[in-house]
């Protein structure tokens, strides 16, 4: 998309102070001068070459992957960049390369459980960008081409296999507050999950590498200008993993320490997080490391910045603790590294690191890893000294591997392929190499030529850089300074003062990881953030990213003119069968593609010797073609299973009609069959009735006449024997009768005898 398709009435963009881009309306044209009626009401005029063209069927909701857009230019970018950052979408591909733009906020369950689950052996770009997605496809091509005999994962599942055998690289890049860190953390945390055992060890290795990252954090992060948790060093984490795809064992690496922050602070930054945290532990550990307000510290106070907004120092105190006792530091080290802090406010974070690599322990024997590289950002700040120096060439080194991964071995496959295609230019920043590492004339040969010396200061150092240089493009010279000398890096200008350069460059450096990364296949995080604020509100402005990060700009601009997408055939004819089911018979798989894309109506693509090749877009065009091809089959699947349950139906509603009729008439019989055997019965129940009350009657008239019978016998018996009983007893009172008169005399005779006894007594006393 050019200038010269802009006619009257088109929708443009604009450039603004406020906003950095606003859109509008052309409303007059005049040669290479250009008046746009923007949306915000204001006129504004420029020429032409300074518009572009906005794209009017551009969704509300953006694209998933920047080589989708009509559009491919700064504006059409940002758009799409804030159109998902507004829907807190703050991952977006382009191509292989994940782009992260930073909310300063924490977005809900986009990183739990749950979301890893739902990426786990999915294709990159079937789900949201996301970085699981990127940590997952290192995975599985980790896993691509084991023996079958290591296919069967433990849980169950066939896994793809080890690419040849090849180790993993994940570069996380991006400037300093980009969110960086994070993403490593989320990258760490999937490939743990990943290549865990799932169990509930909390010394676990997968679970050791996650808690070295708040250990590495206290120690080796603090707050600057642009992050409240910026990374003051570079870590390079190996996660190493045996044949079945579970983690054997890790070791962290770190370089470039920033230690001349642990004596000096500027103003609103912070020291190290360990400080901070030891002056809040609980009163017993503050006493006994006789710790107090920050305030009073010398290394902390250079700075008025003592607290973190939303952070409670204390419980990152006891978090840290934890994390420490988890990847195996004693307590008897946890109180002799925190008496080194207290007493010195000096860090000793390579005893830190090897003690986390013992613990994890490293797997010897272990030939595969995926590494995750976590390093500075590029910087330019208004003082920059030594390590701002080499935090950029690490990034110009890394931006050299970029170009080479991404451009260079692209064109070198094309042409391994023998396919069609022209030369495509892009930004090379070797000449910033060369000036900076080149061994005889470069900015660092020079400065070691210094260093060795006596005589040598910073001043004579920045003379002979202002001869070697003057008339290098990338290199300048300040008008107001004789010891400041600027770089034109990649990501913009830097001016650096010289004043300690020899005194640092003396200082003991970790050689570096480039050899380990150029053996590795690497998958690209690129990292943009908004403004310096912090503001994680909707109505953030959105900073040109053309100045803030142009190897973004340049990626998705050869992404686009390149082929970013290739299938090998066998992946592609499985795929996109559906537009011709045929080719599977076939033995030929260039032909079978090659039927495949031409039913597909496909333009852009190429065919190569193993592999299919696509220009941007035209996945993302054959995948739509596919999906409706998939919708207009489902559509007459659908039909299909329409007309069968139509029939179904009508069969059912016949048979339903007959059963009913025959059920009706069966169920008419049975109650008339019923009906009579229900009579019957009812009559011979009566007749039985009728049978047992007749017998009845008939027993109860014998009864009653043996009754009348007996009766009368009983009587005659009972009156015989009364009769006698009369006699006898009759007998037995004359008897008695008898018996009573002999005695009656016999009384009255005693009687009489009593009577005259008493007389005479009665004498006898009266004649006493």
């Amino acid at each position: 998309s050019t200038s010269a398709n802009i006619i009257v009435g088109s929708q443009v963009w604009v450039e603004d102070q406020e906003v950095s881009w606003i859109d509008g309306e052309v409303i007059e044209i005049n040669d290479k001068n250009i008046k746009v009626k923007c949306s915000s009401g204001k006129e504004v005029a420029t020429v032409l070459s300074r518009v572009y063209p906005k794209d009017p069927e551009f969704p509300e909701c953006g694209v998933d992957d920047m080589t989708k857009l009509a559009y491919l230019h700064e504006p059409g970018v940002l758009q799409n960049l804030k159109c998902r950052f507004d829907m807190d979408e703050i991952y977006t591909y382009t191509g292989n390369i994940l782009i992260a733009v930073n909310p300063f906020k924490r977005i809900p369950n986009l990183y739990d459980k749950t979301v890893m689950e739902k990426y786990k052996g999915v294709a990159l770009g079937e789900l949201k960008p996301h970085p699981f997605a990127i940590a997952d496809m290192a995975y599985r091509h980790f896993l691509l081409y084991l023996p079958p005999y290591f296919s069967l994962l433990r849980n169950g599942s066939v896994g793809h296999m080890v690419n040849e055998g090849i180790s993993q690289s994940i570069l996380v890049s991006g400037e300093s507050g980009a969110g960086k860190t994070e993403s490593t953390k989320n990258l760490m945390q999937y490939l743990a999950f990943m290549g865990g055992r799932h169990g509930d060890d909390e010394r676990s290795v997968e679970q050791q590498v996650l808690e070295s990252n708040p250990v590495l954090e206290a120690f080796g992060n603090a707050k600057t200008v642009r992050n409240n948790n910026s990374s003051r060093f570079g870590k390079f984490v190996e996660l190493q993993f045996n044949e079945s795809g579970k983690i054997s064992g890790a070791a962290i690496r770190t370089y470039l320490l920033e230690r001349s922050r642990v004596c000096q602070v500027s103003d609103p930054e912070r020291s190290y997080h360990c400080f901070y945290m030891l002056c809040a532990a609980p009163p017993e550990v503050s006493e006994k490391y006789k710790l107090g307000d920050p305030k009073t510290f010398r290394y902390l106070n250079q700075s008025n910045c003592y607290q973190l907004t939303g952070v409670d120092e204390s419980k990152e105190y006891l978090a840290t603790i934890h994390a420490m006792g988890v990847v195996g530091i004693s307590s008897d080290e946890q109180e002799a590294i925190f008496r080194v802090v207290a007493a010195i406010l000096h860090l000793g974070n390579i005893e830190i690191v090897t003690k986390i690599n013992n613990s994890i322990g490293q797997d010897a024997n272990s030939k595969l890893l995926i590494g995750v590289l976590d390093i500075y950002g590029f910087e330019s700040f208004k003082t920059n000294s030594f390590e701002q120096f080499c935090i950029n060439l690490t990034n110009e080194k890394l931006q050299q591997h970029f170009n080479q991964h991404v451009f260079k071995m692209e064109q070198e496959e094309y042409s391994k392929e023998e396919i069609n295609w022209s030369y495509i230019e892009f930004v090379d920043n070797q000449d910033i190499l060369d000036l900076i590492e080149k061994k005889q004339g470069g900015i660092l040969a020079l400065l070691d030529e210094a260093c060795m010396f006596p005589r040598s200061t910073h001043t004579t150092f920045a003379d002979k850089l202002y001869h070697t240089f003057k008339d290098h493009k990338r290199f300048s010279k300040p008008k107001l300074s004789n010891t400041d000398f600027t770089i034109c890096h990649y990501a913009g200008d830097v001016t650096y003062q010289s004043d300690s350069f020899l005194d640092k460059n003396k200082d003991y450096v970790v050689a570096e990881h480039q050899a380990l990364m150029n053996a590795s296949k690497c998958f690209f995080v690129s990292s943009l953030f908004p403004p310096l604020a912090q503001d994680s509100s909707k109505a953030s402005k959105f900073i040109s990213i053309g100045s803030q990060f142009k190897g973004v700009m340049e990626a998705i601009r050869i992404s686009c003119a390149g082929f970013p997408t290739r299938k090998p055939f066998h992946e592609f004819i499985d795929r996109f069968k559906i537009f011709s089911p045929n080719v599977i018979t076939l033995s030929d798989e260039v032909e079978a593609s090659r039927i495949l894309l031409k039913k597909a109506n496909l333009e852009g693509y190429q065919i190569g010797k193993t592999k299919v090749f696509l220009r941007a877009g035209q996945m993302a065009e054959i995948d739509a073609r596919r999906r409706e091809l998939a919708r207009v089959c489902y559509k007459c699947r659908r039909i299909e299973r329409a007309c069968l349950r139509i029939q179904k139906n009508v069969r059912m509603h016949r048979e339903r009609t007959r059963y009913k009729f025959m059920s009706s008439s069966v169920i008419s019989i049975q109650n008339g069959m019923r009906g009579m055997a229900a009579r019957n019965a009812y009559n011979y129940r009566k007749q039985i009735k009728a049978a047992i009350g007749i017998q009845s009657r008939w027993r109860q008239h014998l009864a009653l006449r043996h009754y009348v019978k007996m009766r009368k016998v009983a009587v005659y018996a009972q009156s015989v024997s009364r009769k006698d009983l009369a006699h006898i007893k009759l007998r037995s009172l004359r008897k008695i009768a008898n018996d009573t008169g002999v005695l009656q005399d016999a009384k009255s005779k005693l009687e009489k005898e009593a009577k005259e006894l008493a007389m005479r007594l009665q004498e006898e006393e009266r004649n006493r």
